[in-house]
């Protein structure tokens, strides 16, 4: 069992995979992309969110071919934060593949 230690002995206390798992199943109760959107403005801060964000779009270079030099030029994600995504995207839990295929079969949507 993984405990969360980070923030101090108050913290140590709390079941971080009980607390990831309340959390999964309130993001899949979600209904659409703008309640999600409320839901993650709520829950995390603006650079939380844009480092969601740019992890996806790495994601979704990173699946057309695309270099990491040209994603680090396109947009100014580090390539320490390329490799990581990259890495991931490779031997990862195949999440990001699974997501890629869900968006790729909407159609008229980019993922």
């Amino acid at each position: 069992m993984l405990k969360q230690s980070k923030g101090g002995a108050s913290a140590a206390n709390i079941d971080l995979e009980a607390d990831l798992k309340r959390l999964y199943r309130v993001v899949a109760s979600l209904k659409t992309a703008e309640e999600c959107a409320m839901f993650f403005e709520d829950l995390c801060t603006r650079t939380e969110l844009a480092a969601m964000a740019e992890r996806w779009e790495v994601v979704r270079r990173l699946s057309k071919g695309e270099s990491y030099r040209s994603i680090n030029q396109a947009t100014g994600v580090s390539t320490a934060t390329i490799t990581r995504v990259a890495q991931w995207l490779r031997f990862g839990k195949g999440g990001y593949r699974m997501a890629l295929a869900r968006t790729q079969r909407v159609k008229g949507k980019t993922a």
